[in-house]
């Protein structure tokens, strides 16, 4: 049963009322042991953030890109080891020398995409421009495979791989080869102009005392690196799946969450998480971050625990209480 109250509701309170807000989830053993929606979706028209309030994932999206990677893998339609020039035509020569693990773990060297946006760029940016892009530009920031740099490029280029390797449009692949076995059924890619997401929250930002709805930019239509809108009952039914084998064979599983490169920070990446450990556990984490939208999810490794905060404003840091409900599960 939900608590009634609980310790972190402190931390929640700049959410409550007419300003956007949050939706947090905490599961232990896969049962729902808190759970709070607070605030709007949509100031404009007054509705409210549920559990079903699907939010821009932002860079959360980057597990699930990672997982239809894995999956292609799992079923022997490619291998992490194949160079990414084989996917692309008229690509740098140095582009034979990285590998899909190497766009995985963020070690590819890759410029980032947002450097090579022209500053009277108008339309929004797809994946497939991002590679127009970046094919163009001889230098890397590092050889590949030698550093951690985190790379929206390189997951953008994921999801092209998937759409040629699968012959369908990615968001397409997510939807039958993700989603749907995982239960996952009103989450959705944002596809650019024209795009519906059901049962969305909108984004804000806090200027000069007053929200303000910046819920699009130039970049939000790509897909593999950030595009993903989902909803905290949505991300239950994720982790379920991540911790069974209705996505992945318990090999693949195991191997998302295998650390391969240390982060400046410290801590480690898997394929689409960062790795660590808390309190000696093993944990793996991520956050997202785009325009309106802030968002982060934690899952203890070693036994089930996981916290997920979606957040609709810009200046939310849902990492801390991300972390501050898995340490009330000890």
């Amino acid at each position: 049963m939900i608590p009634d109250t609980h310790p972190a509701d402190n931390l929640l309170r700049p959410f409550d009322g007419n300003v956007p807000g949050i939706s947090v989830l905490l599961l232990v053993d896969g049962n729902a042991v808190y759970a709070r929606s607070l605030g709007m979706a949509d100031l404009e028209r007054g509705s409210a953030v549920t559990i079903a309030t699907n939010f821009r994932l932002a860079s959360l999206t980057k597990q699930f890109t990672a997982v239809a990677i894995l999956r292609l893998a799992a079923h022997g339609a490619l291998t992490l080891d194949m160079p990414i020039a084989s996917f692309f035509e008229r690509t740098p020569a140095f582009w034979r020398q990285i590998s899909i693990h190497h766009l995985l773990t963020h070690t590819s060297g890759l410029v980032d995409y947002e450097e090579l946006i022209e500053p009277d760029a108008a339309t929004h940016l797809c994946d497939r421009d991002v590679l127009d892009l970046v094919r163009r530009v001889e230098r890397s920031y590092a050889a590949p495979g030698t550093a951690f740099r985190h790379s929206n490029t390189g997951y953008c280029l994921l999801a092209l791989i998937v759409e040629q390797v699968a012959g369908q449009p990615f968001a397409v692949f997510l939807r039958d080869q993700v989603f749907t076995p995982a239960g996952m059924h009103f989450s959705a890619v944002y596809q650019g102009e024209g795009s519906v997401i059901p049962r969305r929250a909108y984004g804000y930002s806090l200027r000069d005392g007053v929200f303000v709805r910046t819920d699009q930019n130039l970049t939000n239509a790509t897909q593999g690196d950030g595009g993903i809108y989902s909803s905290t009952i949505d991300l239950e039914r994720w982790d379920v799946a991540l911790a069974s084998d209705a996505l992945l064979p318990e090999a693949w599983r195991a191997a998302m969450f295998t650390p391969y490169v240390t982060t400046p920070s410290g801590d480690h990446y898997g394929y689409g998480w960062f790795l660590t450990n808390i309190r000696s556990e093993r944990a793996a984490y991520h956050t997202g971050e785009t325009n309106g939208f802030r968002t982060a999810m934690v899952r203890l490794l070693d036994r089930r625990c996981t916290a997920i905060v979606l957040a609709n404003r810009s200046e939310a840091e849902p990492l801390p209480i991300a972390w501050a409900l898995v340490e009330t599960a000890q």
